[in-house]
């Protein structure tokens, strides 16, 4: 096995599922604190917001080639959730307790989208040149993977995973902070 196969297994099989362990037991944190009760529903916007943030160009990467155009979209994701997370801090800090194990969530939300993109510009090393030399003539479009990383069936097992912990539990607090939010509001 080539070193990029093993960087690309370290992707796939150890940070992807961490990442979604990591906004699973942020979300138990949110319940436990009653997220509806104290910071609520922006809160739990802004947690939904950063979530498409990083997800996004998690799928892209899954499915296309990594080219220019896939690298730009993985670097400004990478940014816009990093200036969201800093509000969310911001915003949630005062308004309900933070534990020391949502803020060791919190630490692996935040390294881990950054440990994503690191490996996937070693992988690509030759795409980051080319986008640092403004060399993206013909790179400026979704191509699609010919074969998929992890075989056929690491995508939808993926999804499958990430919906059960990751996308069920935050539409769950959307629901209960707007349920509570509507109730607050009448």
């Amino acid at each position: 096995m080539d070193t990029s196969q093993v960087l690309i297994n370290i992707l796939l099989f150890l940070f992807l599922p961490l990442w979604g362990v990591a906004g699973f037991v942020d979300w138990c944190c949110h319940r436990a604190t009653k997220i509806e009760v104290t910071s609520g529903l922006k809160e739990s916007l802004m947690h939904s917001l950063m979530g498409i943030q990083v997800g996004i160009p998690i799928l892209f990467c899954l499915v296309y080639r990594v080219n220019v155009l896939i690298l730009i979209i993985c670097i400004f994701a990478w940014l816009l959730h990093e200036f969201i997370a800093h509000w969310d801090v911001a915003y949630a800090t005062g308004k309900r307790h933070i534990s020391i194990w949502e803020m060791h969530a919190h630490s692996y939300l935040a390294t881990l989208p950054l440990y994503m993109l690191a490996l996937i510009m070693v992988i690509n090393w030759p795409v980051v040149v080319d986008l640092v030399k403004l060399n993206w003539q013909g790179q400026m479009h979704f191509v699609p993977m010919d074969d998929q990383h992890g075989g056929t069936w690491f995508l939808p097992t993926y999804l499958t995973f990430m919906v059960v912990i990751c996308v069920f539990p935050y539409l769950e607090e959307n629901i209960r902070c707007l349920r509570q939010w509507l109730k607050s509001s009448s």
